[in-house]
């Protein structure tokens, strides 16, 4: 959750798209940045896919961790969190046609030929007014994951747009009205989150292999007799650093609570 640079005027709140599909790098990376959107869209009856790229296989701290078994676990997670953004039943997976996975190794993702393909398919299967990511272009990214991420959404979108681009695919073009690329440099349009903060958090929390590294809690993290994301305080500082980061953002527009995008409508 990095900080917002400056911003010029922004826009709020596109009209509630049909169909969304959002795409992260890693398995939580769609729930930090757009997790409140995507629940506020589900609400009013948006269809919402997921393509995770990458494996989520560095996501431990811990020398001794079973790789295959993080892997499995990381992928439930997604599950678990699509579910609370979809605003389903506690631990009701969405249909398995619902969130994708790519699989390749985390750490090592690349903006091949096989990557946009793979993206620039699904774009034209699921046909998505909407499709959000990484904002590939954002100064002193650190992870390359991410960058790649960014660039291979984009270039995908392209291709999935343009008739003479993967013909082999045997599937119609298709170009959505709308790209929202998250933690942008010079975010130019937000999307209240008002009423969806909660949700975005449990959504988050249901990542339970990164309650201690990546969102800092811990031995906050579930015991093994522990049903779930309920057993970490709700005013936990990883709840108050979503909340002030969502106040932030709503700031550029006067919401108390919204998420910041770079909004692309020239596709």
């Amino acid at each position: 959750m990095g900080d917002l640079l400056s911003a010029g005027p922004v826009t709020v709140d596109l009209p509630v798209p049909a169909a969304v599909l959002a795409v992260g790098a890693h398995p939580d990376d769609i729930e930090f940045g757009c997790g409140a959107t995507l629940a506020k869209w589900a609400a009013a009856g948006s269809e919402l896919h997921y393509l995770v790229l990458t494996d989520g296989s560095k996501g431990s701290w811990r020398p001794d961790a079973d790789i295959r078994q993080l892997v499995a676990d990381r992928r439930q997670e997604c599950h678990d969190a699509a579910a609370v953004v979809d605003g389903m039943p506690h631990r009701t997976t969405p249909p398995p046609d619902r969130v994708f996975f790519l699989e390749r190794v985390d750490g090592e993702l690349e903006n091949g030929i096989d990557e946009r393909r793979a993206v620039a398919r699904l774009i034209r299967l699921v046909r998505p007014t909407v499709v959000l990511g990484h904002d590939p272009w954002r100064r002193y990214r650190l992870h390359p994951d991410h960058r790649a991420a960014g660039f291979v959404t984009v270039d995908a979108l392209v291709g999935a747009r343009d008739r003479n681009f993967f013909t082999e695919l045997g599937l119609e073009p298709h170009r959505p009205e709308s790209l929202l690329l998250w933690e942008a440099d010079l975010p130019n349009h937000l999307e209240d989150a008002r009423g969806f903060e909660e949700v975005k958090i449990e959504a988050l929390l249901c990542h339970h292999s990164q309650l201690e590294s990546t969102m800092g809690l811990g031995d906050l993290a579930p015991s093994s007799g522990s049903s779930g994301p309920e057993s970490v305080p709700p005013g936990s500082e990883f709840a108050s650093k979503v909340l002030r980061q969502l106040a932030t953002h709503g700031s550029l527009a006067g919401y108390p609570s919204a998420e910041a995008f770079r909004l692309m409508t020239d596709l």
